[in-house]
């Protein structure tokens, strides 16, 4: 079934000659697309003061240009989150590239904030087309092991975004450092194309109407089943804060971890935008078992971003690691537990829309409260702003952490 086909949900006109793909090489291409399109999104991230101050934009301008990225992937996964229902997986994640590639070639010669903006939004199109998918994906090619199929999602979303500000900040040492790394990368992304293209496709789950396909393709309001419904609101409040976290360290948290470190050094701010991220990666081969992972979790995001500001006061650079670390490992623990609750919960034909359904507001907490943190630096300053922000985060997480304890301290009936 050819791309063009599966896109028009219509039948091949002839069987043609593809590659069949083993489940391995087919979940290590799931993984694969997701992760290269997340490393995109956030390459720039150590690169930004470099951007800031040969465009002279100021701190909150660069947290529109971050957020473009986040309210375009918001619009993609309530748009279009259910689209790989009906197109199917392949050609889902094939128009994800194309959106990534036009992305990361505008964000590339980018030379003014509305460039960067349309290059950002482009990116979140095709992460948000890429989220639902990759996603479904894994829970059809492992229907009998759901949680493997969510922890991996997980993985490759953390990683992922971990390794962004990593491999950024090395290609920044490179001669023209705001666009070579760009150039670079299309290579790698355009690369995908390749065994996406070649890939025997797997039908639909869900097959269009034969009169008005198209029309499978509308809009939808997210929905949950529910079954699924409570926690559905659980994961979507534990992820709305684990992104409000990501989303700081993603965008202005490189010029701030920078003046504690007392470094300019691209690649050592990009290892440390870097370790929330990663340790949360960390955290899904690690999987700690039991009833209290949950609540342990979010006491220790809660820990670990409440010693932040303490970091800051100090001018400790291996509180600030540390910090990072617990906050990050915390969050993975306590996020793999409810993002799972909900995958198993939702019928395989509903799992790419309720996903996607989780992440329009798990995907919030990486816009709403990093443009207020971004306006507030405006008017209070850097630290001040990060200070209350790190705190809110952490009490909210306590909160949670003990609502949680209370509800899974009770006996199992």
């Amino acid at each position: 079934m050819s791309v063009i086909n599966e896109l028009r949900m219509r039948a091949p006109l002839a069987e043609r000659r593809s590659w069949d793909a083993s489940l391995a090489v087919r979940l290590a291409l799931a993984v694969t697309v997701i992760s290269t399109l997340l490393i995109g999104a956030n390459l720039a991230t150590p690169i930004y003061p470099l951007i800031q101050a040969d465009l002279h934009l100021s701190s909150f301008a660069v947290t529109v240009a971050f957020a473009s990225y986040v309210v375009a992937l918001i619009a993609g996964l309530v748009l279009a989150g259910h689209w790989s229902d009906h197109i199917g997986r392949r050609a889902a994640l094939v128009l994800a590239v194309v959106l990534g590639l036009l992305g990361a070639a505008l964000f590339a010669v980018g030379t003014s904030l509305p460039m960067l903006a349309a290059g950002r939004a482009l990116q979140g199109g095709a992460v948000a087309l890429a989220t639902g998918a990759s996603a479904a994906a894994l829970r059809d090619l492992l229907p009998s092991r759901p949680d493997w199929a969510s922890r991996f999602t997980l993985m490759a979303s953390a990683g992922g975004v971990a390794a962004g500000p990593v491999i950024g900040g090395l290609l920044s040492l490179l001669p023209v450092p705001t666009r070579t790394p760009f150039i670079l990368y299309l290579g790698v992304l355009a690369s995908l194309l390749i065994p996406l293209v070649l890939l025997r496709a797997r039908p639909a789950i869900k097959a269009a109407a034969a009169v008005n396909p198209l029309s499978a393709l509308r809009p939808r309001r997210p929905a949950v089943s529910p079954d699924a419904r409570r926690s559905f609101w659980t994961a979507a409040s534990v992820g709305f804060l684990s992104f409000a976290v990501f989303g700081f360290t993603l965008s202005l948290a490189p010029t701030w971890f920078a003046e504690i470190a007392g470094t300019s050094s691209r690649p050592l701010i990009g290892l440390l935008a870097a370790l929330v991220l990663g340790s949360s990666a960390v955290s899904q081969l690690i999987s700690p078992r039991g009833r209290f992972v949950v609540p342990v979790g979010l006491a220790a995001m809660a820990v670990g971003v409440g010693l932040l500001p303490a970091a800051e006061v100090t001018g400790s650079l291996p509180l600030l690691v540390g910090a990072c670390l617990v906050a990050g490992f915390g969050q993975g623990m306590a996020f793999r537990v409810v993002f799972n609750e909900v995958s198993v919960r939702v019928d395989p034909s509903l799992h790419a829309q309720t996903i996607s359904a989780v992440y329009v507001i798990t995907y919030l907490g990486s816009a709403v409260p990093v443009l207020g943190l971004g306006a507030a630096a405006g008017i209070w300053g850097l630290n001040v702003s990060v200070t209350v922000f790190a705190l809110t985060i952490a009490g909210i997480c306590s909160v949670l952490a003990v609502g949680s304890l209370v509800r899974r301290h009770r006996p199992v009936r």
